[in-house]
């Protein structure tokens, strides 16, 4: 008789609807984590455009950016790293909400794309259609990536799920850790095998924005955006689902309908971010734990600061790639790695920012 009005607080609490001072000062800090984001974005931005085997100064960004009068510079610009740009903001939000959704879907703060196998199952679906089918450009091979991430995803929530009940987070993480290390194994294999088929493959693996043209972003755009808008119109019943699935389904959520709908939508994010660039670990795992230190455990602002956060990570992240070695450049899935390990390092010895 007295679960609703628990439920009530409990929901209230999680989503910030508690005692006035307590709400204040969680909107002062969503307000303060979003300047800081949107202003980040904003410089990673320019960063991008100007850095690169060749530098180029602020003031012709600024005159590329507004006169395509055909100089080196709105050429560079134009046809080069805008493009480059774009993708790296896409894809940093397609997998930033993608492992915030996981790790919501499954109540696991260790979840993500990478360590679920998603983007395994997405690399080795184009990796088999390159082989086999003869694949070559993105407009080819995005199918085997939805597909590869779709059924990679439905195997570690079976597997998880074996013996009845619902998936545990710690089977999951195991499910998924396993199967893409047997998924990367496949894909290695199939490319030390026919070397000369492959070769454009090698290093797709580790995430990069270089081999990717306008015409291919735009392709997978449209998946991309679907993805995200599903993505937020799930946040709700995901904080439904974070108080149990019980406590959920009394709520009025249906909860096997919401982590359907949930697969789908990370098959979206993460099949389409793997067909653009090879996958980007690391990056669904490390975001919505510093989203979640400036926003709390409400789903929905979550998501969306995910949305903006992933992609200042993934441009700063090319940016020195492409610096560091210049004129050759370290994929951005590795620098991404790299730098953003001590951050998470750091989160997860704060209780309160690994929580969810």
């Amino acid at each position: 008789m007295n679960d609703a009005p628990r439920a009530g607080v409990a929901t209230a609490r999680r989503t910030g609807r508690g005692d006035s001072p307590a709400r204040s000062s969680l909107y002062r800090r969503r307000a303060l984590g979003l300047a800081v984001i949107l202003g980040g974005l904003g410089v990673a931005t320019i960063l991008s455009l100007a850095h690169g085997a060749n530098p180029l100064g602020y003031d012709q960004v600024w005159s590329g950016l507004w006169r395509r009068d055909g100089s080196q510079a709105s050429i560079i610009i134009w046809t080069e790293r805008w493009p480059r740009t774009l993708l790296g903001v896409a894809v940093g939000a397609a997998l930033g909400v993608a492992g915030a959704l996981i790790q919501a879907l499954t109540r696991n703060p260790l979840a993500e794309p990478g360590i679920l196998g998603v983007n395994a199952g997405a690399g080795f679906a184009v990796t088999l259609g390159a082989g086999v089918f003869g694949l070559a450009g993105i407009s080819q091979y995005v199918w085997f990536a939805f597909l590869g991430a779709a059924v990679t995803t439905v195997v570690v929530f079976v597997i998880g799920s074996a013996g009845g009940g619902t998936a545990s987070p710690v089977t999951l993480v195991l499910a998924g850790v396993a199967l893409g290390a047997m998924l990367n194994g496949f894909s290695t294999f199939l490319t030390l095998i026919d070397p000369d088929t492959f070769r454009s493959f090698r290093n797709w693996g580790l995430g990069s924005l270089a081999r990717t043209t306008m015409e291919d972003t735009l392709l997978v755009a449209p998946f991309l955006l679907v993805g995200l808008i599903g993505a937020l119109a799930l946040a709700g019943p995901l904080n439904s689902i974070a108080l149990g699935d019980d406590l959920a389904a009394s709520l009025g959520t249906r909860v096997g309908r919401t982590r359907a709908l949930g697969i789908g939508v990370v098959t979206l994010l993460a099949g389409g971010a793997t067909a653009l660039t090879g996958g980007i670990a690391f990056l669904g795992l490390m975001v919505p734990h510093v989203v979640r230190w400036f926003v709390g455990p409400d789903q929905r602002w979550i998501i969306a600061y995910s949305a903006l956060a992933a992609p200042v990570l993934v441009l700063v992240a090319d940016v020195l790639g492409r610096v560091l070695v210049r004129p050759s450049e370290i994929e951005v899935g590795v620098v991404a790695a790299v730098i953003g390990a001590p951050v998470l390092i750091a989160l997860v010895r704060r209780r309160e920012a690994s929580s969810l």
